[in-house]
Parts: structure tokens; sequence; C-alpha cells
């Protein structure tokens, strides 16, 4: 058992009853909290999450047709760049360490720690946590970060030369509004996973998987193990089928409907 797993393990702590209707929702804060004890997360992550998880309730926490067919495209963008970095803050540390590395594998891409709370230790529990998880290489930590966004002002402007900042392609997972946007304006393309639909990195993003990051990592990675099969004129139809803002108005559309049914289920 690696040390991620076991990280994992030790986060049950057996506390939860198997048959309790939020288990898995429970776990994953609890997983979040162990990670704030081990300086991979902020409290403002704990908040971040709680965000977050409200939206997975309005899509009835499963991956719909409309983040489908968004991680379809991102996953033949990654697979199609010339630089892809996947994007790893303290959260996506927490929840998905070694899908996120696995994904990074299939593709394959760069990881890189970008933070908004930036301190190298933190930068490096972060890291590590990575590395336990089958990383051969984390970016972005201490002077690797050297570069500069220059439409940021936050710490988040940092990133590493042969990382984010020559990307053309980079994944940013849960919100992240003015590194998605500036990211942008700077000619990469950006694949958000942010499972509110309204916030300004979904609207900001190239490609926006609303879905929750713990299914979207795994889906993403057997979609680029998909797309690699895939003929030239299947990759076409793709590029020329798919709208962020179509993608968008579905998810906000599908939220609506579900809440017009489930009040007339009442």
């Amino acid at each position: 058992m690696d040390k991620a797993q076991d990280r994992e393990k030790r986060s049950l702590r057996g506390i939860v009853p198997e048959n309790h209707p939020r288990r898995d929702s429970i776990l994953v804060r609890e997983r979040l909290v162990e990670a704030m004890e081990e300086d991979v997360v902020v409290p403002q992550g704990l908040i971040a999450q709680g965000r977050g998880e409200c939206f997975d309730y309005l899509i009835g926490e499963q991956t719909r047709d409309f983040a489908k067919k968004a991680i379809r495209y991102a996953a033949l963008l990654l697979v199609k760049a010339r630089n892809p970095v996947i994007s790893v803050n303290g959260n996506v540390a927490a929840l998905v360490p070694r899908e996120v590395v696995e994904l990074s594998k299939a593709i394959p891409a760069k990881l890189e720690v970008n933070l908004f709370y930036r301190d190298e230790k933190r930068e490096r529990a972060i890291a590590k946590v990575l590395r336990e998880a089958g990383a051969q290489e984390v970016l972005g930590v201490g002077e690797n970060a050297s570069e500069t966004i220059q439409e940021l002002f936050s710490e988040r402007r940092r990133v590493s030369k042969e990382g984010i900042f020559s990307a053309d392609v980079v994944l940013v997972a849960l919100e992240d509004g003015d590194r998605t946007e500036a990211l942008t304006k700077m000619g990469k393309k950006v694949i958000a996973i942010d499972l509110n639909p309204l916030s300004r990195t979904s609207m900001k993003a190239t490609v926006t998987i609303t879905d929750n990051i713990i299914r979207a990592i795994p889906a993403l990675k057997n979609e680029v193990i998909n797309v690699k099969k895939m003929r030239e004129e299947e990759i076409m139809e793709i590029v020329q089928n798919y709208d962020n803002k179509d993608t968008l108005r579905e998810a906000m559309k599908y939220i609506s409907r579900r809440l017009d049914q489930l009040s007339l289920d009442l």
C-alpha cells in the first residue's frame, strides 16, 4: 500500500456508518480536514468545498451529459497539446492525488503546484503528496515558480517557466477565475473543472467541465485513453461540434428543470 492509499484508509477512521446516506460526502470532508492538518489545504479550501458541494446537489451528484461532452473535448485538447500542464492546488492534492497523477501519465502532461495562499512549506507538502501518489516530477515549488503572469497580482501569478508559463493547454481544477481569464488572454486554452456553471472560471474557460472533481478526473483519464484510439474524422467531428457556451447553457437548463421537478415531487 502506498502512502497516498494509507492516507485515504486513515481518513475513514471508522467513524461514519456504512449505511449513512451522506457517507461519501462526509468522508470527503474528513479527508480535507486531515489535509489541512498536514499543511496541504488551507481553511478557505474547506469553504470552497462546501460551495461546490451545494452545486453537486443541484446536478444530482452524477456526471451529466453536458459534463461528458466537455470531458471528451477536454481530453482531445490535452492529447493534442504541445505542452499540456495540470495545475494542482491543495484541494486537488487532498481529494484526487492518485487520480490526477494517473491522468498526467495518460496524457502525458506536467504537474504544477499553483496556489492563491502560497508559501513554500505548503508547496512542498502538496508536492510530497503527489510524489507519494506516483508523480516523478512536480513543478511550481520554491524557486521553480520563477516566471510571472503579468495580469495577476495574487500569488497565483508565480508559475514555472517550463510549466504553466509555456503551456498551450492548462487544466485548472476548482474555481480560479482571475487566473483562468489571464491565461486565456495569454493565448492558452484553459480547461476548468467547476461545479458552479455561473462562476467566472466557468464563463472564461475554453472548456468547462461542470462536475465534481472526484468523478471528473477519472472520467477524463478514461476519455484520454479513448481519444488516442480515435480516427481523425471522429476527432474533427468533436472539434466542430463543441461550443462551451452551449455546454454551460445545458448545465444551467438542467439545474433549472431539475429544481422544477423536485418542487413538484414534494
